[in-house]
């Protein structure tokens, strides 16, 4: 069972990693992309963690709708747009709900990953986040599937993600701005999918920590 506080933890411990590894993102991005992830993406957590105390009272569903408007709001690039529908189509999927069971969490999770779907219309080796997400979601519902806790699931959802990640350093890209690179893309980790790796570790800690 995941708490309304777990999940407020999450948010805060996004905003936290994202911001230690602002210049590193940026960095990746640098190679391959416009040079501004770390930098969108911080600020798109930090302008969440300033309007955090405005849903105190607020359920899950809408804390994490309101989180995905903020990100469109506030996040430039594709990234905006992307993490804004993950985090609002996670938002829908949990509405009025003030703790989330197992199944829940893997419903939210799903229910954002359809959206980055939906909205970018990624594929596996397309060197994008969902490289990260697609293999974090099988292997947090396989775990689930064989009665693991949340902290055993999202621990070989965090593990499977990682490996995603890393596996997107040697694939040439195939979406937005590192495709037109060509083969000068491969060798260079994707930036999204590394901030959707940290995410992902982020709800882990979360969950751990409490």
């Amino acid at each position: 069972m995941l708490t309304k506080a777990q999940i407020i933890a999450w948010l805060e411990n996004i905003a936290g990693v994202l911001h230690q590894n602002k210049d590193y993102l940026t960095d990746l991005d640098s190679a391959i992309g416009d040079a501004d992830h770390g930098t969108n993406m911080d600020r798109g957590f930090q302008s969440v963690i300033q309007k955090m105390p405005e849903w105190e009272g607020a359920d899950i569903g809408s804390i994490l709708k309101s989180v995905g408007m903020t990100l469109m709001s506030s996040v430039g690039g594709a990234s905006g747009p992307l993490y804004g529908t993950f985090f609002l189509r996670s938002g829908m999927a949990v509405a009025s709900r003030q703790e989330l069971t197992d199944g829940d969490l893997l419903k939210m999770l799903s229910a954002g990953i359809e959206g980055i779907l939906q909205r970018g219309r990624p594929a596996l080796g397309d060197k994008t986040m969902y490289d990260t997400l697609a293999p974090a979601l099988e292997a947090l519902g396989s775990s689930l599937g064989n009665d693991d806790g949340a902290v055993t699931a999202l621990s070989k959802a965090v593990r499977a993600a990682e490996a995603g990640m890393q596996a997107t350093i040697p694939m040439q890209a195939r979406k937005g701005r590192a495709s037109y690179l060509g083969e000068r893309s491969i060798g260079h980790q994707d930036p999204g999918a590394t901030s959707s790796y940290l995410i992902l570790k982020a709800l882990l800690d979360a969950v751990i920590a409490s």
